[in-house]
């Protein structure tokens, strides 16, 4: 069931990657990671671009295919679907789990970094007494939702491995 559930979120996800709002709405990430940045042409100009989930502006649109938003995303998407369909053929041979579960750790690690490099992922100071850490956006909680896809990548890794090695004794 853990290897479906990751599997079904990866290529979900990832297939979103390809429509606009979901491509739109990592921006923030992307944009102040320090490892991922230069994948935009302007990473430093998103927040005067940004589009509420199912908003159509075409000037922000236009700007977003300038910044390779979307290119960046398409990618992503590939990536993600890639992860999920390599969980899948862990039965096939388990060395395609190893390798989809060691991804998607690399996506988690990846992704819960984003709580310290993106100031989205925390409630901003508005005059309210709840503001920065420990208290949450909803792109941080987002994120932090990731820490299962990373501890459910680790127990998957381990069954992937632990097959490919009885599977190399048995030979």
């Amino acid at each position: 069931m853990l290897r479906i559930a990751v599997s079904v979120i990866l290529i979900w996800i990832g297939a979103l990657k390809f429509v606009p709002y979901e491509a739109e709405g990592i921006t923030p990430f992307v944009a102040n990671s320090p490892f991922m940045r230069f994948f935009y042409q302007h990473p430093d100009e998103y927040g005067q671009h940004r589009n509420k989930e199912g908003e159509v502006h075409p000037a922000n649109i236009a700007w977003h295919e300038a910044n390779n938003t979307y290119g960046y995303a398409y990618g992503l998407g590939i990536l993600l679907v890639a992860m999920g369909v390599l969980l899948l053929l862990d039965r096939a041979h388990p060395l395609f789990g190893t390798a989809g579960a060691l991804l998607t750790i690399i996506m988690g690690v990846g992704t819960l970094s984003f709580l310290v490099t993106t100031p989205e992922t925390w409630v901003p100071d508005l005059s309210g007494a709840h503001h920065g850490f420990p208290y949450l956006s909803a792109a941080g909680r987002l994120v932090l939702k990731d820490l299962i896809m990373l501890a459910g990548a680790v127990v998957l890794l381990a069954d992937s491995a632990k097959a490919a090695l009885l599977r190399q004794r048995n030979r």
